[in-house]
């Protein structure tokens, strides 16, 4: 589990093929203190298992769900990516809850600096936008925002410039692509709320559900 706060901008050393995944080798620095092999790193919102690493980068490898799911499909060597070991128990959670496993691939709509901050607007699929609520919390590139407003077919965040500086933020532009995974408090209650209606809907028919002994 991850809090979508980024420790450091890492760079792509090297793409390799996998398969029809791919290995990827990431120059780091701080997070190398204390890495291990089988550690979770989230690589631009990604939980990625550390397989191999030395004093300056570590490998892990892309498998082909991830490589359909995530913007690791375009990425090249000498991209500058978000990076974030996994959470303490004895941390806080400064950010939100974050799984890494991202849900879809947003695009860059607009770009538009205020005085202060930076309103950035994202197309996200239609299909996702019951777990989208104004205020609410999401996961871009691997860092925690808050949704500010939401229209049918897109959303906006409001990014503060400390934000901007210490993430990849800074390098994105107009028609880039970036990870998404929503709020998994939301998705759980979907589901449930989803179960819950369709056992009311077979009930309704007359069908005899089965209890558990207690």
């Amino acid at each position: 589990m991850f809090t979508g706060l980024v420790e450091e901008i890492g760079t792509v050393k090297s793409v390799s093929a996998l398969g029809n995944g791919k290995r990827l080798s990431i120059s780091a620095s701080s997070i190398l203190v204390d890495l291990k092999i089988d550690d979770s790193v989230a690589i631009n919102g990604v939980c990625q298992t550390v397989v191999s690493f030395d004093s300056k980068s570590f490998t892990v490898e892309a498998i082909e769900e991830t490589i359909r799911k995530t913007t690791f499909k375009s990425i090249k060597t000498g991209d500058k990516v978000n990076l974030e070991r996994a959470l303490k128990v004895s941390d806080r959670l400064g950010g939100h809850i974050v799984q890494g496993h991202v849900d879809s691939v947003g695009k860059i709509f607009r770009i538009i600096p205020e005085t202060a901050g930076i309103q950035l607007w994202i197309t996200y699929p239609y299909e996702f936008k019951k777990y989208l609520v104004t205020t609410g919390s999401i996961c871009i590139n691997g860092i925690s925002l808050t949704t500010a407003r939401i229209d049918e077919d897109k959303f906006m965040v409001a990014i503060i410039p400390h934000s901007w500086k210490s993430t990849n933020l800074f390098l994105i532009k107009v028609g880039s692509e970036v990870n998404l995974e929503f709020d998994i408090l939301g998705k759980y209650i979907e589901n449930m709320m989803s179960s819950q209606r369709q056992s009311k809907s077979i009930s309704s028919l007359g069908y005899y559900i089965d209890q558990p002994d207690l």
